[in-house]
């Protein structure tokens, strides 16, 4: 599939169904409840142990399977006549080998598992995309069968960058790419024009908690500002884990000290909007979505 088939709007036939493979976060929450609006109540596959509780995925049809259990996805895919999968959701673990029970259906595809875990996170999804598609279901993403998640260019809310302010952007989309290169991650926080903190396995919220302690300690207590950047990975599967922001994004990025957000437009999420602007604009910090063009200012 190529970028642009990638960022294509999937347009959804009456007698198609959909399955949501729902790892952590509101991601799956938006994507459920925007497709159940016009007339796709999804089946939600809910990922033991990473699946938030209390949401309203509780309300719609599905099962659960732990991380162990991926051998069985496609089983239970083609049991409930799902056409398109959507993967949503954070997964914050790898599976424990010793507690995956052997089958035939594991026979088959563990070669291949093996191989992309040692991969990376996007090789991982790369190859459970594969997987998927190869047995005949049509694997989505979040964006494309509800577009409006997409983060549009230029400024959301009330508040705007300053001067100073776009140097940060600059440094942190250059940092974000650059570890984004190395399947590392795609977030970084960048203060007084260069990258202080890059985000790793341990995601977005820890990287900014990280922040909000290198103030605390006084490692940073001088520098006022900056922002945290997120984009996504240069060749990414662009069907799975794109850089996500929310109303717990502001949160974070206020109790860091930070002034702003900038996300990747037209390749990033962003969940619950009203929300997220009504908080920013609350709390003083602006959003922006960048096209990457900022670099060459």
């Amino acid at each position: 599939m190529t970028k642009a088939e990638a960022g294509r709007k999937t347009v959804l036939a009456a007698a198609d169904k959909v399955a949501i493979v729902a790892g952590s976060g509101r991601l799956p929450v938006n994507v459920a409840e925007s497709l159940a609006l016009v007339g796709h109540v999804p089946f939600i596959v809910r990922i033991a142990g990473e699946t938030d509780p209390g949401t309203s995925l509780e309300t719609y049809p599905g099962s659960t399977l732990a991380v162990e259990q991926f051998a069985g996805l496609l089983p239970l895919l083609r049991r409930q006549g799902i056409t398109h999968v959507v993967l949503a959701g954070g997964v914050s673990r790898r599976p424990m080998w010793r507690a995956i029970r052997p089958s035939l259906s594991l026979l088959s595809i563990l070669p291949r598992a093996i191989l992309a875990l040692r991969r990376g996170d996007d090789g991982l999804l790369r190859i459970l995309v594969d997987l998927i598609e190869d047995n005949g279901i049509k694997v989505v993403g979040a964006h494309q069968v509800v577009p409006e998640l997409l983060a549009v260019e230029g400024r959301m809310g009330t508040h705007a960058p300053i001067a100073a302010d776009w140097d940060d952007l600059r440094a942190g989309l250059e940092a974000a790419r650059a570890i984004g290169a190395l399947d590392i991650g795609q977030a970084a926080v960048a203060i007084g024009g260069r990258a202080i903190a890059l985000e790793g396995i341990e995601g977005t919220d820890l990287l900014l908690e990280r922040v909000r302690d290198l103030r605390k300690n006084g490692r940073i207590a001088g520098r006022k500002r900056g922002v945290v950047v997120k984009c996504a990975k240069p060749g990414q599967e662009l069907r799975a884990d794109l850089p996500t922001i929310g109303p717990a994004t502001v949160d974070a990025a206020h109790a860091a000290g930070l002034a702003g957000i900038g996300v990747e437009a037209g390749r990033s999420l962003v969940l619950d909007f009203g929300e997220l602007v009504e908080r920013a604009d609350r709390l003083g910090l602006f959003v922006v979505g960048l096209t990457g063009r900022e670099t060459a200012r």
